[in-house]
């Protein structure tokens, strides 16, 4: 369905209407006293600093640059990462999760490079823009008496409409997902952005997307695309009940009815997973928890709970035969693939043991731990009810990705970031699940067992999710036949580039390289758009 403007009815246009004045001025006096009366300013904003600090403006297209060695046909199309990239210095504290979305993309097309970046112009960067400042409520700030009185600011300022909640206080800055002649900015706060990738390789976001006023809920920023079907599975947690909402969207982008999913609580479930029958739900033990404020944070992990996996049959209208396992706590950004084996399901996971936000992305650098992810095998036997898991690598390793072809699907290798100081990206290693880990006497990946290759960037060199992308397009190639995309930074010269290895060989020289004149700050997930989708988008032109 069209509507007038070209654009389809399930997308909103963004335009939120904040209100400057009185009230306004009064809650900033106010917010400036409680800064200054209780925010240490002398304490250094380490997601602020270096390659973590936020691109200064939007680059424009820059076109024809300069390219080492090839640039394979295959990657013909658009690949695209997005990221926290605040366009206004925080009042007070700032978290890696608080930033504005940006997304940098890299148009390749017959052997020629274009970069470009753009803020995802969500209701809550055209708000601070109106205003000039930061004005929306921040992770960062969100512990002890100073966060309750900043969420207290936060409240005033949506009562007296200085700022208009109406379209949501997303970033758009976690990840990104290409479904239904969409490419969709995610964040699991929010309902999804609907950007355009014009044929320059320019992106404009075109408004919210609520599927028709279906979707009434956060949308999580890991969204599964089966690859067989064209469907979108999803779901969104909330700090209030219902915890959790499951919905289906047909490969057309009609959103189906919701299915409540019973949790624990108000937890924080970042990925779920799908196989071609089933729905994976992680009911982990952090949790939120915002009338606790004053004693601390508003996210709590509890070691005292199991980690629970929840197991729905993936067309279910309700959740009546969900079936739960357990298994001992832990915490799980992301899964790299799950599928059934006779009657087990199989769930690949990159698995901490506990997880401290403040402890992994806060703002202190003196306050920040080492990442302790491993990547896991978790097994669910549905006739028996029983549940295990088993260890196959050691840290830290995390975001990984598969030849989305096989998602839901058996298949054999895992590309995972190997990762330094919490959040930078050291290397690429390649997992075979077919193989036996060997890790005893181990403290590093490294080739062996079911490591079957590794890359690194080099000293003082950091990268990012390394998107695969197949060779062909057909479905008869072998697996892992094809190339590994991915930002990178040299922090010693203050360059940026897009680096693309060979996936099968893991060759440790990139088989191309793309000089970039404008530095790319690190951020999360990517996703590279054929050129079959960029022609294919229902978001192309305006009539």
């Amino acid at each position: 369905m069209e509507a007038k403007d070209g654009i389809p009815a399930e997308v909103s246009t963004v335009n939120p209407s904040p209100k400057d004045g009185i009230a306004a001025r009064i809650i900033d006096v106010i917010e400036k006293a409680v800064v200054w009366m209780l925010y240490d300013s002398s304490v250094p904003l380490h997601f602020l600093s270096g390659n973590f600090a936020p691109a200064p403006a939007e680059t424009e297209p820059q076109f024809d640059l300069p390219v080492i060695g090839t640039l394979p046909s295959c990657l013909n199309g658009e690949f695209v990462r997005v990221g926290p990239n605040p366009k206004f210095r925080p009042v007070a504290n700032y978290h890696w999760f608080d930033g504005d979305g940006m997304v940098h993309g890299l148009r390749i097309k017959d052997g020629k490079a274009t970069y470009v970046s753009r803020y995802v112009q969500t209701s809550r960067l055209k708000q601070e823009e109106y205003y000039g400042a930061a004005k929306f409520l921040k992770i960062g700030d969100l512990k002890g008496i100073f966060g309750l009185l900043t969420a207290q600011i936060m409240f005033c300022r949506s009562k007296f409409g200085v700022l208009d909640v109406s379209q949501g206080f997303g970033t758009g800055n976690t990840a990104l997902v290409y479904h239904d002649g969409k490419l969709l900015a995610l964040n699991e706060g929010d309902k999804p952005y609907a950007l355009r990738v014009l044929e320059d390789g320019d992106l404009q976001t075109v408004g919210l997307l609520d599927y028709e006023k279906r979707l009434t809920h956060p949308f999580t920023a890991h969204p599964k695309v089966d690859p067989m079907t064209g469907e979108l599975f999803t779901f969104g947690y909330q700090s209030e009940p219902p915890y959790c909402t499951y919905h289906v969207v047909s490969k057309d982008g009609t959103m189906g009815d919701p299915v409540i999913i019973t949790v624990s609580g108000p937890v924080v479930m970042h990925d779920f997973a799908i196989t071609e029958n089933y729905a994976i739900f992680m009911d982990l033990p952090l949790s939120l928890h915002p009338k606790e404020i004053i004693k601390g944070t508003i996210m709590k992990f509890d070691t005292s709970k199991k980690a629970r996996f929840g197991i729905l049959p993936r067309y279910a209208k309700n959740e009546s035969q969900i079936q739960w396992f357990e298994l001992p706590t832990c915490y799980i950004f992301h899964n790299a693939n799950a599928w059934e084996e006779g009657d087990e399901i199989v769930l690949y996971s990159c698995r901490l043991p506990d997880l401290d936000l403040d402890l992994v992305a806060g703002p202190v650098k003196e306050n920040i731990q080492n990442y302790q992810n491993e990547l896991y095998e978790l097994r669910f036997d549905l006739k028996t009810g029983l549940a295990s898991q088993k260890q196959l690598s050691v840290s830290a390793v995390d975001f990984p990705r598969i030849n989305e072809k096989y998602l839901g699907r058996r298949q054999q290798f895992v590309y995972g970031t190997i990762l330094e100081e919490t959040t930078k990206v050291k290397g690429v290693a390649k997992f075979d699940l077919w193989a036996e880990p060997k890790l005893e006497g181990k403290q590093e990946i490294e080739i062996g067992g079911n490591v079957k290759g590794v890359f690194f960037f080099g000293p003082g060199k950091y990268g990012s999710e390394a998107i695969f992308v197949p060779r062909t397009s057909g479905v008869d190639e072998t697996e892992d036949d094809g190339y590994l995309i991915c930002f990178v930074h040299d922090e010693n010269s203050g360059k940026s580039e897009v680096a693309i290895y060979d996936a099968k060989t893991m060759a440790p020289e990139p088989v191309g390289v793309v000089l970039l004149a404008s530095r790319v700050p690190y951020g999360f997930h990517a996703i590279f758009v054929s050129e079959e989708q960029l022609q294919s988008q229902k978001l192309r032109y305006r009539t």
